[in-house]
């Protein structure tokens, strides 16, 4: 009698949602692979109302939700986030992490962002004006798609 290795956990999708302009993309992608859905913020939002989609609404206050998301997202996982710090957490625990506009944040590219984004906060700090992202467009959206596309692959042939 042979015995199977057990199946891998699922791939899942967590979903920085308090300022995520792609949530209906990520619930595209979920649906066509039947994966579960975390989506988390700090307030109310609305969420389809359909099997593996959960809202996640997490206490007030910094960090919450990054945390709550940093310790559950691992090595077969996907994290939606445009926050730094997080995607920074979730990529040490091994998931995929990309930035609504499509973006991949790798191990190999996470000490820029995070640099960059501490020399903007000083800059700030200290009165000057910055410039923030570029607005979002159609070709951001088709971006992401095909990126989630991408990570969801990576993460289920990850054993």
């Amino acid at each position: 009698m042979s015995s199977q290795p057990p199946a891998p956990a699922p791939v899942t999708l967590y979903i920085d949602a308090d300022a995520c302009p792609v949530k209906e993309e990520c619930y595209k992608v979920a649906r066509r692979y039947g994966l579960p859905v975390y989506v988390v913020a700090n307030s109310f939002l609305q969420v389809p109302r359909e099997p593996g989609i959960e809202r996640v609404v997490v206490e007030a206050g910094p960090d919450i939700a990054d945390d709550w998301i940093a310790e559950r997202a691992g090595p077969r996982d996907v994290v939606v986030t445009q926050d730094i710090p997080l995607a920074g957490r979730c990529l040490a625990n091994g998931a995929q992490v990309l930035a609504s506009n499509g973006r991949p944040f790798t191990p190999d590219t996470i000490g820029m962002a995070l640099a960059s984004r501490s020399i903007a906060e000083h800059l700030r700090s200290t009165g000057e004006i910055t410039r923030g992202p570029p607005p979002f467009q159609a070709a951001d959206r088709s971006r992401f798609l095909s990126a989630l596309d991408e990570a969801v692959n990576r993460a289920r042939r990850k054993a």
